[in-house]
């Protein structure tokens, strides 16, 4: 039980509970305007905020080696774009529950395969039969959730 309340994981929850938010309003904002417009508003206005929390946080980003980096650890921005646009559309769609459910078995799905195999520099944490048993019942309880 002790797991289940740790910082990390309300951090989790607290992130997922971000997101549901974010892909409603992201949603709402691409049927106001176009998808491309509403994902450029919404990239632009994080690109502004992070770089006015750089800025007061006097993060020297300078300083990192940003060249020895490996590319694909760059993708995520380009992930980001797809992420906001995907949801979006298929929130509005399926709506918010369906959308949600279908995301989260879509990323535990892959998180399996990330965590046994150790990709993208991650620390391999092999799958045991019951991950696979976990992830089917998880799949299955969703299937509820769909209307």
């Amino acid at each position: 039980m002790h797991k289940l309340l740790s910082i990390p994981i309300i951090m989790a929850t607290l992130s997922g509970v971000a997101m549901a938010i974010q892909g409603t309003i992201n949603s709402q904002l691409t049927q106001k305007t176009s998808l491309l417009s509403a994902t450029f508003a919404v990239h632009l206005i994080g690109t502004l905020v992070a770089f006015a929390t750089i800025l007061f946080w006097k993060v020297p980003i300078q300083n990192h080696k940003w060249f020895e980096i490996p590319w694909y650890y760059y993708l995520g921005g380009l992930l980001n774009l797809a992420i906001v646009a995907l949801v979006a559309l298929s929130i509005s769609k399926i709506g918010v529950c369906n959308a949600t459910t279908a995301i989260i078995v879509g990323q535990v799905s892959i998180a399996i395969i990330i965590d046994h195999l150790g990709l993208f520099g991650t620390e391999k944490m092999p799958w045991s039969p019951w991950h696979l048993v976990g992830l089917i019942l998880f799949a299955s309880g969703s299937k509820l959730l769909f209307r």
